[in-house]
């Protein structure tokens, strides 16, 4: 009785774990990127809402804006790219829309004055990050 008990169980798990092998399967074949006119495209799975958003340089390097979103379409970061290098003013937001904090980049390093706030938007702090050496 015991294996016949054993034996039961032994099948339901390994039906089981082919139902989730053959989901994860599918999802697999899925294409999430797509890059057209240089402009790269990455979904979420499901292909119902764009997880990043931004140019290419002629390398396939991000170049210009870059947006990224959450699963629900909201906009959670904008950052400006020169030839794969963070250049430029960047911001990043809670899910629920306030921001989070901003800043500048040169050359992928911070400078200039970072300001951070909470979740209602209010300012927290700043950080001095100070100006590219030249």
């Amino acid at each position: 009785m015991k294996n016949l008990l054993l034996f039961a169980v032994l099948l339901f798990v390994s039906s089981c774990t082919n139902e989730i092998d053959d989901t994860s399967k599918t999802e697999k074949n899925e294409v999430l990127i797509e890059i057209k006119d240089g402009i790269y495209h990455e979904w979420y799975p499901g292909k119902k809402q764009v997880k990043y958003k931004g140019g290419q340089d002629e390398n396939k390097k991000r170049h210009g804006v870059w947006t990224f979103y959450s699963e629900g379409g909201n906009e959670l970061s904008v950052t400006y790219y020169e030839h794969g290098l963070r250049e430029g003013f960047s911001i990043v937001k809670y899910p629920n829309g306030a921001l989070h904090y901003r800043g500048e980049y040169h050359e992928d390093k911070t400078i200039g004055i970072w300001s951070t706030y909470n979740e209602k938007g209010e300012f927290i702090s700043e950080t001095d990050f100070g100006q590219p050496e030249k």
